[in-house]
């Protein structure tokens, strides 16, 4: 028999009781759109991750400030980074760009319209760290921070839920009763983590302490955050950190750090491989329905082999070989899989992309790997459910099968 006659053959068999093939079909469609979608939701939480620290960058280095220690207790939130440790990071070989960060929130008045958002006051290098870039005007400078100007820098979703002109250089906005003259207007990035960079004031840190919030605090800042060369090594420069601050804050061998500083570059890796882990047990978990379709192929198959027992009888009886009666039914079970495969990777790849662009407005990223194991799964799944009916068929007795009612 030449490949067109098995695949016809088979295809009369399988239609032949199309409710019981549609159900067994549905099964390995359910399988394969179920793998399909958990490849999908894990290729899209990593890309996800790796969208929010692209927008930073691996060679980025926050230090937070940390507790005073007593007696081995945490005693209060006493801030322990000053800008004069600002100062003095810059001047390590692998930093390119530095600044401290103190956040607050802020509801800010522009004409007849008021708008709740973000505050952050910094140095010039907070550009470079957070690789911002200016749509109009230009940035806060160091003469800004070492006067406390009142001048801002916003973002874009910020400009537009005031109501601003598209281009606002040189408005004037109200936040805690303070004017600040808007100088620039940062580029859209989209949302990033917890705090969108579009919807934020930046301000100089020196105005923000001194003028908005009244800090009694004005030389402490919460966070500093650094940016590496390209070319440097995260682990020495970490260490190289270390080593400064706890000379600066006089800190004894053996005493406890009095900040803490994380390496943006080890978080995106730990987070690479949680999702990792967390697309394989969706994945995993997906498989059982793969499982249960399989068995249902099985099942078929062997119904199949029972009520055409007189067929097969015939098919030996005229000199078919026991190679071509496995051959028939292992092509009937894989042609069903085939099937069930491919409606199972269209109907999933257009689910996970129709929510993706429609529903959640994120653009699902397309892999390879599933057109792979749809068609591994079909021949696999195909192979391994139809060997035993096979078998069986192959194995029947002649005689008996035509006397078989």
């Amino acid at each position: 028999m030449t490949f067109y006659d098995i695949a016809h053959e088979s295809w009369l068999s399988i239609s032949g009781n199309k409710m019981r093939s549609f159900l067994t079909v549905l099964g390995i469609v359910i399988g394969i759109m179920a793998v399909v979608v958990m490849v999908a939701v894990g290729e899209t939480v990593q890309q996800s991750i790796t969208d929010q620290f692209s927008s930073l960058g691996t060679n980025t280095i926050m230090i937070r400030a940390g507790a005073a220690q007593s007696a081995g207790v945490r005693g209060g939130n006493r801030m322990t980074l000053t800008l004069d440790d600002v100062q003095y990071l810059s001047q390590l070989p692998d930093v390119a760009a530095v600044s401290p960060i103190e956040n607050s929130s802020a509801q800010v008045v522009y004409g007849n319209k008021n708008w709740s958002t973000s505050m952050v006051g910094i140095y010039p290098g907070y550009a470079t760290v957070q690789n911002l870039e200016i749509e109009y005007g230009t940035f806060i400078d160091m003469s800004a921070v070492r006067s406390a100007a009142t001048y801002a820098v916003i973002g874009p979703d910020t400009a537009e839920e005031l109501g601003m002109p598209k281009n606002p250089v040189g408005e004037v906005i109200r936040v805690r009763n303070t004017p600040l003259t808007v100088i620039g207007v940062t580029k859209a990035k989209g949302a990033s983590g917890i705090m969108s960079q579009d919807d934020m004031i930046i301000v100089p840190i020196t105005t923000l302490k001194k003028r908005i919030t009244g800090s009694r605090f004005p030389n402490s800042v919460n966070m500093i955050s650094l940016k590496l060369y390209q070319d440097a090594d995260n682990n020495i420069a970490t260490e190289q950190i270390t080593t400064l601050l706890r000379q600066r804050h006089k800190l004894k061998d053996g005493a406890a750090d009095d900040f803490q500083i994380t390496d943006m570059k080890q978080v995106m890796e730990t987070m690479e491989t949680v999702s990792g882990y967390l697309t394989l047990l969706l994945v995993a978990i997906a498989a059982v329905s793969l499982l249960v379709g399989s068995i249902g192929i099985m099942n078929m198959m062997l119904v199949s082999v029972a009520e055409r027992t007189r067929e097969i009888g015939i098919r030996k009886a005229i000199g078919a070989q026991e190679g071509t009666i496995i051959t028939q039914f292992l092509s009937e079970s894989i042609l069903i899989s085939f099937i069930g495969s491919m409606f199972g990777l269209f109907l999933g790849v257009g689910l996970s992309q129709g929510v993706g662009r429609f529903i959640l407005h994120y653009n699902v990223p397309f892999s390879i790997w599933p057109v792979v194991v749809s068609i591994s799964v079909a021949v696999v799944v195909g192979l391994a459910s139809g060997v035993m009916p096979a078998i069986k068929a192959a194995k029947l007795n002649p005689i008996d099968s035509l006397r078989y009612e």
